[in-house]
């Protein structure tokens, strides 16, 4: 494989910025370039306003990639972001873009399974910071912390916000494979998961690892050990993306 051979697209979880996949840059094989993309209102795009429309967001974010689709690439999301990359993947076909070599859905449910309608309207600061604790992955000492909360908090509404108003619409499905990541002890029903399947005319895989909502940091050897193995086998024409009946030997496919 060349230098880069393939680019990986990774879309944040609600609240976060693109800085949370920054370790994947290092930690993922030289031929796979890792782009976190930043969203409105955060990280490097700090001064821009917050976006509530999920469709609206993924077409400015088609606009602002679609040029660096320049060969071979994946779309990886993690929550919310998972529904901002189903939604990306259908604006750049819309397009007339490339298809995506592999959609990688991490800790969500299918979009025709999510039922964000109680996200619809926007939360207090306490009920906020109750659902960044239900969540645990964030420590008690941050929040706790005025100043950090005062950034995160207006980002995190906006992304509740986000979700709340997104209704699923039927489409023709995906022509690219779908490889659904989910962790053991995350409130995500197996129904839900296997949903994903319905959303492409490829491959289908679900992989399952031990660890709450946040698996993708706690276990996040494994999960990039996954990512790696089915884009290389994509890019070396191997056997297909894992099947229904499959698995890998980083995660373990739900029976």
């Amino acid at each position: 494989m060349s230098a880069v051979a393939a680019r990986l697209f990774c879309l944040p979880y609600s609240g976060a910025s693109a800085m949370v996949y920054a370790r994947w840059c290092r930690a993922l094989p030289s031929w796979l370039a890792v782009h976190p993309v930043e969203l409105p209102g955060r990280g490097t795009r700090a001064g821009e306003p917050l976006a509530t429309d999920l469709r609206g967001l993924a077409a400015d974010l088609a606009g602002e990639i679609e040029d660096a689709i320049d060969g071979p690439y994946a779309l990886f999301g993690h929550s919310l972001g998972s529904l901002l990359a189903f939604e990306l993947a259908h604006v750049l076909r819309e397009r007339g873009a490339p298809p995506p070599m592999l959609l990688f859905a991490s800790g969500s449910e299918a979009p025709a399974m999510r039922d964000d309608r109680d996200l619809a309207r926007p939360r207090s600061d306490a009920e906020l910071i109750a659902d960044l604790r239900g969540y645990r992955g964030t420590p008690e000492e941050a929040l706790a912390d005025a100043e950090l909360m005062a950034i995160v908090l207006p980002v995190l509404r906006a992304d509740f916000l986000l979700a709340g108003g997104y209704v699923y619409r039927p489409r023709p499905a995906l022509p690219c494979p779908v490889h659904v990541l989910a962790g053991t002890r995350d409130d995500l029903g197996r129904p839900a998961l296997e949903a994903w399947g319905r959303e492409t005319r490829g491959d289908f895989a679900l992989d399952l690892f031990e660890g709450d909502h946040f698996f993708i940091h706690s276990r996040q050897a494994e999960v990039l050990g996954v990512l790696d193995a089915a884009l290389s086998r994509r890019m070396n024409g191997g056997p297909a993306a894992l099947s229904r009946a499959g698995g890998s030997p980083a995660g373990r496919t739900l029976q």
